[in-house]
C-alpha cells in the first residue's frame, strides 16, 4: 500500500500561500530501524491519526529492518530500498574510525534525495499532533528556504563559531525537524560543501554524540540558506516541541504553549529512556498501546 503523492491545499488563516498548486508533491521523511520500533510505531499512529493523507517515507537505517520494514507496510509508508552509498561515504570521510558506528545518523540527508517538490524531515523519537499541510507550500527562494521549528542554543558549534564570519549571527536549530526544498538545498551540496570547508567545519563543530545536527547546521549556514522559524511562516504555530517544554497544556484534546499557540509535534530530544511522567507522555502512552495492537494483530504477521 502506499499513499497519495500530492495534497490538498487547506482553506483558512492557516492555509498555505493561493499560489501553492495543488500538483507540488510533498512528503515527510524519516528514519528507522528495529532498534528503535519503540519509538517508530507511536509516531507511526500519530501519523495515521494526524496526516494520514500526506505521504511518509521511510529510510532505513541500516539491515535490522525486519520488523521496520513491515510496520511501514501496515502504516502505508514508502520504505525506501535505495542504498544511501554517497552518504554512507561522506559518514566515513568525516567521522572515520571509532564514529564509523555513527555514521548512519547522516542517512537522514537521503531525504533531500526524494522526488518531492518540498520534504519535511521529522526525527522519529516525536509523535505528532497536528496536521502538517499548513506547513508546506511556505517556502520561497531568497526569503525561506529552510524552515524549523526551535532554535538551539548548543550541540551544534563551538566557541571557534565567533571566527568565521558566515557563523557569527547564525541561527542554530535542532535538526529534529527541518522543511526544505532540493532546489535549495541538496545531497550535493553537503558533498561539495564539505570538499571545500571540511577543515572549518572539524575545527568549529561541537564534538559529542550528536553528528547531524552539526552538519546540517553548518551546511545550510556554509550556503547563505535563509533560515525561518516555523512560527514565522504558520500562523499560531508555536516553536515549543521539546518534551520538557514548561507551560505546555492541552486543548481539546491539542496541546498549545504558554502563550496558546499549536504545538504540532512533541520531541523527546536527547531522552534516556521511554516516556512515562512527562506532559506529553499519556498521548505517547496512548499512541504506543494502539500502535502495538495494530502491529501484532496484522494478519501478515
Amino acid at each position: 500500500m502506499s499513499l497519495p503523492t500530492s495534497n490538498p491545499v487547506p482553506q483558512g488563516s492557516d492555509a498555505a500561500p493561493a499560489d501553492a498548486s495543488k500538483s507540488k508533491r510533498y512528503g515527510v521523511a524519516i528514519v528507522g530501524n528495529d532498534k528503535i520500533i519503540d519509538w517508530l510505531l507511536p509516531f507511526l499512529e500519530s501519523y495515521r491519526d494526524t496526516n494520514a493523507a500526506l505521504p511518509l517515507y521511510l529510510i532505513p537505517y541500516d539491515d535490522n529492518v525486519s520488523q521496520t520494514r513491515r510496520a511501514a507496510e501496515i502504516y502505508g509508508a514508502t520504505f525506501i530500498e535505495d542504498e544511501p552509498r554517497e552518504i554512507d561515504k561522506l559518514s566515513h570521510e568525516l567521522y572515520p574510525g571509532i564514529f564509523n558506528n555513527n555514521r548512519r545518523r547522516l542517512r537522514k540527508l537521503q531525504a533531500l534525495a526524494l522526488d518531492l517538490d518540498e520534504v519535511a524531515y521529522v526525527d522519529v523519537d516525536v509523535i505528532l499532533f497536528r496536521d502538517f499541510t499548513p506547513i508546506f507550500g511556505r517556502l520561497e527562494r531568497d526569503k525561506t528556504e529552510f524552515i524549523v521549528a526551535a532554535p538551539s542554543f548548543e550541540y551544534v558549534y563551538n566557541n571557534r563559531q565567533e571566527n568565521y564570519p558566515f557563523l557569527k549571527d547564525a541561527l542554530l536549530f535542532n535538526d529534529g525537524f527541518w522543511v526544505t526544498s532540493n532546489k535549495y538545498l541538496s545531497l550535493k551540496n553537503f558533498i561539495d560543501t564539505m570538499d571545500e570547508d571540511s577543515t572549518i567545519f572539524h575545527d568549529v563543530r561541537k564534538r559529542g554524540q550528536l553528528f547531524a545536527q552539526p552538519l546540517v547546521n553548518f551546511v545550510t549556514h556554509r550556503r547563505g540558506l535563509k533560515i525561518a522559524l516555523l512560527p514565522n511562516v504558520v500562523e499560531h504555530a508555536s516553536h515549543e516541541s521539546f518534551y520538557k517544554a514548561p507551560g505546555v497544556r492541552f486543548e481539546n484534546g491539542k496541546p498549545v504553549d504558554y502563550e496558546g499557540k499549536e504545538i504540532y509535534f512533541a520531541h523527546w530530544a536527547g531522552a534516556t529512556a521511554l516516556p512515562s511522567r512527562g506532559v506529553f507522555d499519556a498521548a505517547w502512552t496512548e499512541y504506543s498501546n494502539a500502535a502495538w495492537a495494530r502491529f501484532k494483530n496484522d494478519p501478515g504477521r
